[in-house]
C-alpha cells in the first residue's frame, strides 16, 4: 500500500498517520506559542544590545555550553525514547522506569563531568569561536561561557524529561516549556535589565533553564513515570541504549563540530557577522521548529511502537507519505519565507540601535538560509525511522559527509560572499542530507 491510497480506518498503517496527524498537530500548536513568546524576546534584545561587541559575545559563549547539551543530552533522547517505548511495550512499566533512572543517572554524570571538562578547555575552545574578536571581546566571551555553564545540566535533564513524556504520546504542555526561558529573559529586560549590560542575558538564560527543568520533572509522576537517579545496573535494556548511544554522540560530536565550524568562520569575517548569521537563523528556526520539529517529535512513539512490532509494511507506507507531505507543505512556506525576508527583517528587528544596513545584511543571510526549509523538514522522517530501527551508524555517516561538506562548502563561498556564503552553504550540504537518508532509508525498508 502505497502513502497515496486509500487506507481502511483501524489498519495499522491508518491509525500510525492519524496517530503522527494528532501528534505533529498539538507540538505545531505549542511550538506556535513558544516561538511567538521566543520571536517578542529577540525584538526586545536587538533593541537593547543591538550587533554589539557584547551580543557577540553573548552568542559566542551560549553556542558552547549549547553544543554540549545538543552533544549530549539529544543524543540519549533519541535512542533512548524509542528504547524505552519497546521496553514498556513489551517488559512493563517497572522494566522502563527501571531503565529511565539509569539512563537519567548516566546522562547526569556525564553532562556534569563534561561542564567541568569544558571549563578546563576554555582557554583552547573559546578562541575557536572567536578567532576575529579583540582581546576584551574573547576575554568577556570567556566569563560569559564560564558563567552560562551550569545551564548544561539543566537543559539536559530537561530535553531527558522532555523526551519521555513525548514517548508517552504527551506533547503539549512539554513543549511550552522552553518559553520560560524567553518568558525569563523578556521579564528581566522589562524590569530595566539591560542597563546591567550583557550579564543580564546570562543570569535570565540560567533562571529560565531552571524554571523549564523544574516543570518538565514534576510532569513525569502524571504519565507513568517519576523522576530518579538510580542505577539498575546493567541491563539489556541500558546495553541496548549505550550501544545505540555511541554512533549517535559521534553523529553529535561531527554536528556539533559543524556548528562551531561555522561560527569560527563568521567570527573571521568583519564585526557583526556572527550576530547577522544569529538573527537570520531565527526566522529559519521558527519554519523548522514548526514543521521539522513537528513531524520529528510526532513520529517517534508511532515509529518506535511499528518498528518493536516487525509491521514493516505499515512503517514504508507512513514513512513514504510523510515524507511526501511535509516536501509539499514545507517548500511553499521557504518561498513565502524567501519573498518576504527584507520586510520581516525590518519590521521586528529595526528598533533601537539596529540599524537598516543590519537589515539588509541580515536578509541577505535570511534568503539563502531558507532555501534548505523543504529538505530538512522532509529528511526529519527518514531520521526518525533510522534511529527508531537501531541504524545510528547510517545517522554518523551522514554526519561525516555533512561537516566535510560544511567546510567545504564555506571556504569556497564565504570568499565571494562573505557570510551568505556561510548560509547558502548550509542549505546545499542539507539537501545533501535528505537524499542520503532517503536512500538509506528505503533500502532499510526493502531488505
Amino acid at each position: 500500500m502505497s502513502g497515496g491510497q486509500m487506507q481502511a480506518p483501524g489498519t495499522p498503517l491508518a491509525q500510525a498517520n492519524a496517530a503522527i496527524l494528532r501528534a505533529a498537530a498539538v507540538v505545531a500548536a505549542s511550538s506556535v506559542l513558544v516561538k511567538l513568546i521566543a520571536m517578542a524576546k529577540e525584538i526586545a534584545v536587538a533593541a537593547a544590545f543591538g550587533r554589539s561587541d557584547a551580543m557577540d559575545a553573548f552568542l559566542a559563549a551560549l553556542l558552547l555550553p549549547s553544543s554540549l547539551v545538543n552533544l549530549l543530552a539529544e543524543s540519549m533522547n533519541q535512542v533512548l525514547a524509542p528504547t524505552l517505548v519497546r521496553v514498556r511495550e513489551q517488559e512493563g512499566e517497572a522494566s522502563a522506569q527501571r531503565l529511565l533512572a539509569s539512563s537519567l543517572l548516566g546522562l547526569t554524570v556525564l553532562l556534569l563531568a563534561m561542564s567541568v571538562m569544558m571549563l578546563a578547555l576554555a582557554p583552547l575552545l573559546v578562541p575557536l569561536v572567536s578567532m576575529n574578536f579583540s582581546g576584551p571581546k574573547r576575554a568577556l566571551t570567556m566569563a560569559l561561557m564560564a558563567a552560562l555553564l551550569p545551564m548544561v545540566v539543566l537543559s539536559g535533564v530537561a530535553s531527558n524529561c522532555t523526551a519521555v513524556l513525548n514517548s508517552r504520546d504527551r506533547f503539549f504542555t512539554p513543549m511550552l516549556a522552553p518559553a520560560a526561558i524567553s518568558l525569563t529573559i523578556l521579564t528581566a529586560l522589562a524590569l530595566g535589565g539591560a542597563r546591567a549590560g550583557i550579564w543580564t542575558m546570562v543570569w535570565a538564560t540560567l533562571a529560565g533553564t531552571l524554571l523549564q527543568a523544574l516543570l518538565v520533572a514534576l510532569l513525569l509522576p502524571r504519565y507513568g513515570y517519576h523522576f530518579s537517579l538510580r542505577w539498575h545496573g546493567a541491563t539489556a535494556a541500558v546495553r541496548e541504549v549505550g550501544c545505540q548511544y555511541g554512533p549517535m554522540f559521534l553523529s553529535g560530536v561531527v554536528a556539533s563540530g559543524g556548528l562551531l565550524v561555522d561560527q569560527a568562520m563568521a567570527a573571521s569575517l568583519a564585526p557583526g557577522s556572527i550576530s547577522t548569521l544569529a538573527y537570520a537563523n531565527r526566522f529559519v528556526s521558527v519554519a523548522l521548529t514548526l514543521m521539522a520539529g513537528a513531524i520529528s517529535t510526532a513520529v517517534v512513539p508511532t515509529f518506535a511502537r511499528l518498528v518493536a512490532r516487525g509491521e514493516w509494511m505499515a512503517c514504508r507506507s507512513s514513512v513514504r507519505h510523510w515524507v511526501g507531505v511535509t516536501l509539499a507543505a514545507s517548500t511553499p512556506v521557504a518561498v513565502a519565507l524567501i519573498a518576504s525576508a527584507h520586510w520581516l527583517v525590518s519590521t521586528t528587528l529595526e528598533h533601537g540601535v539596529f540599524s537598516k544596513a543590519d537589515t539588509t545584511a541580515v536578509t541577505r543571510v535570511l534568503v539563502l538560509y531558507a532555501v534548505q526549509i523543504p529538505f530538512y523538514v522532509a529528511s526529519r522522517v527518514d531520521y526518525r525511522l533510522m534511529v527508531a530501527a537501531g541504524r545510528t551508524d547510517v545517522v554518523l555517516g551522514c554526519g561525516i559527509v555533512n561537516l566535510a561538506l560544511d567546510v567545504a562548502l564555506n571556504l569556497l563561498l564565504m570568499r565571494w560572499m562573505g557570510v551568505a556564503g556561510i548560509a547558502l552553504a548550509t542549505s546545499l550540504w542539507t539537501i545533501t542530507t535528505f537524499l542520503y537518508l532517503r536512500y538509506w532509508s528505503e533500502r532499510l525498508m526493502n531488505r
